[in-house]
């Protein structure tokens, strides 16, 4: 599915023609602006199926306003969801540490795939939320004398464990309250 896809599905003129890229654009900049968390919206289809033109107060931004809320209303009806980028992660250490940096990724929400060992090495690959792989350069030095190394690649998006996730919006809701304040 693409990221974003609209679709007109006015019969009849109810939508004039000349508003109908402004509904889409207000849909547009709310996606960007985010329900949830500030983050963007991806992965939906937007039909616009019904409108009416007034008189006195039809304007293009009257229809892009329009636009913008109705994917808000929308959105909260779909119950969406945080996703957060997974990656797969490969160490390469010494035998001698295997146990405790699997441990370690265990704490950073981790899933360990699989321990393989070659020659006093051990290859241990996981995937785990890049969040959480914010500092695991330093980490891994610290666990390993310096004498691991490993390798990050992105792998799917996955959604966020909902403790996670509440923190992740309550977060986001005091900061839009402060920067309102």
């Amino acid at each position: 599915m693409a990221p974003f896809e609209f679709v007109n599905k006015t019969v009849g003129g109810s939508v004039p023609k000349q508003y109908v890229p402004a509904v889409e654009n207000g849909v547009h900049e709310a996606m960007l602006e985010g329900i949830l968390s500030h983050n963007p919206v991806v992965d939906v289809r937007i039909s616009l199926i019904d409108g009416k033109e007034h008189p006195v107060d039809s304007s293009e931004m009257a229809f892009k306003l329009a636009g913008s809320q109705a994917l808000k209303q929308g959105a909260q009806k779909a119950h969406p969801v945080l996703l957060e980028p997974i990656v797969n992660v490969r160490v390469k250490t010494p035998e001698s540490y295997t146990g405790d940096l699997v441990s370690d990724l265990n704490t950073k929400r981790a899933h360990v795939l699989g321990i393989t060992p070659d020659d006093h090495v051990t290859v241990i690959d996981a995937q785990a939320p890049l969040a959480e792989m914010q500092h695991y350069a330093t980490d891994l030095r610290s666990l390993t004398q310096g004498r691991a190394t490993f390798e990050l690649s992105f792998d799917h998006y996955a959604e966020v464990p909902e403790p996670v996730a509440k923190k992740v919006i309550e977060a986001a809701e005091k900061e839009k309250a402060a920067a309102h304040a």
